[in-house]
C-alpha cells in the first residue's frame, strides 16, 4: 500500500502556493487543525521530517522540498488522467495521429490547427509524412488516424474510406545545364536512361513501394522529400517529373526549363482517407473540416517553390 496519497500531495503543494497551514486550509476548504494532522500523518508513514517548524512558520525539509517537486509533477499526471478518462467518455480521442503526404507542408493546416485546440484541447495531436504508397500503408498499419493528401489508388481489400480531394499535373524539368536540356523535340525513353534520374522515396515498408516515371535498370538518386528532389534537379544532378506548383516558379526564372517527353506523367489524384470502423470525435471534426475547406487549394499554397 502506498504511504503517500494525491490528498497529502495537494496539501503539500496548498501550503507552498499559500505560505501558511491556514491560507491552504481556506483554499481547500478544510480546517487548520486537519491540514496540520495531515502533514504530521504523512510525516510519520514516511518516517521522514518534511516541514521544519518555528513558532508559527513552517519551512520544507530537503525531504520535503524533493516530495514536492516529485509529487507535483504526479498531480499533474493524475489531473490529466482525469480530464482524459472524461474525454474518453465523451468520445473524443485522447490522441489524434495524422499524416500528411510529403508533397505538403504542415504550416497548410495551421488555421484547423488552432481552431481544433479551440474545441478539443485535451485531445494530443501527432503529425507524420508520408510518400506515395507509405500514405495507404501508414493508415492500414494504424500509424495514422487520418490520411491527408494519400496519392493514386489506395490498396485492395478495403476497410477504408477514400475521399478525392483534387488532382495535380506534374511537368518534365531539368536545370540548363543537364544535357538533356539541348534535345530536341519530346525526349525519348533511351535518352533518359543515359542520365540520372532524382526521385522520391517511397516510405512504405510492408506494401511494395511506388515508382513514378522510372524506367527498369534507370540509374537513380532517392531522396526523402519535393523539395530534396527540386534542389538535386536544379544543381544539374538529375531530371525527373515535378508537381508544376513545386516547379512553376524556377521554370519562369529559367532555373529549370521544361521538356516534352515520350511519356509524360498523367495528373495525380490525391485522397482524404481513414479507416471506416474508427471515427471517433476528434477525427469526426477532422474529417468535416477538411470537406469544407479548399484543401487542395491550401496544400499547393504551402509548397514552397524557388
Amino acid at each position: 500500500m502506498f504511504r503517500i496519497s494525491l490528498d497529502a500531495l495537494m496539501i503539500l503543494d496548498a501550503i507552498d502556493r499559500r505560505g501558511s497551514l491556514s491560507a491552504a486550509a481556506t483554499e481547500l476548504h478544510r480546517v487548520p487543525s486537519t491540514i496540520s494532522y495531515s502533514v504530521a500523518r504523512l510525516e510519520e508513514d514516511l518516517g521522514v521530517q518534511i516541514y521544519d517548524r518555528q513558532g508559527p512558520k513552517v519551512s520544507l525539509t530537503r525531504a520535503g522540498e524533493e516530495l514536492l517537486n516529485e509529487g507535483r509533477y504526479l498531480l499533474r499526471i493524475a489531473d490529466d488522467l482525469e480530464k482524459r478518462v472524461m474525454r474518453v467518455a465523451s468520445g473524443w480521442e485522447t490522441e489524434l495521429n495524422i499524416g500528411l503526404e510529403s508533397l505538403f507542408a504542415p504550416i497548410s493546416l495551421e488555421t484547423d490547427i488552432a481552431a481544433f485546440c479551440g474545441v478539443a484541447g485535451g485531445t494530443r495531436l501527432r503529425f507524420s509524412r508520408e510518400s506515395l504508397t507509405g500514405s495507404w500503408e501508414a493508415l492500414l498499419d494504424r500509424r495514422v488516424d487520418l490520411m491527408i493528401g494519400a496519392p493514386g489508388q489506395g490498396p485492395s481489400g478495403g476497410g477504408y474510406v477514400a475521399e478525392e480531394i483534387g488532382k495535380i499535373s506534374f511537368v518534365f524539368a531539368v536545370a540548363p545545364t543537364h544535357p538533356l536540356a539541348k534535345v530536341k523535340g519530346k525526349i525519348k525513353k533511351e535518352e533518359l536512361l543515359l542520365h540520372k534520374a532524382i526521385s522520391v522515396s517511397d516510405t512504405a515498408r510492408r506494401l511494395a513501394p511506388r515508382t513514378i516515371g522510372l524506367m527498369y535498370g534507370q540509374n537513380v538518386v532517392a531522396v526523402p522529400d519535393m523539395q530534396s528532389k527540386l534542389g538535386l534537379q536544379l544543381s544539374g544532378i538529375g531530371f525527373g517529373f515535378l508537381p508544376e506548383p513545386y516547379a512553376r516558379k524556377a521554370i519562369a526564372s529559367g532555373a529549370l526549363i521544361k521538356k516534352e517527353v515520350e511519356e509524360p506523367k498523367p495528373d495525380e489524384t490525391f485522397y482524404l482517407t481513414w479507416r471506416a470502423e474508427e471515427v471517433g470525435a476528434a477525427l469526426g471534426w477532422w474529417i468535416e473540416r477538411m470537406r469544407h475547406v479548399d484543401l487542395t487549394g491550401r496544400l499547393i499554397e504551402s509548397i514552397s517553390v524557388v
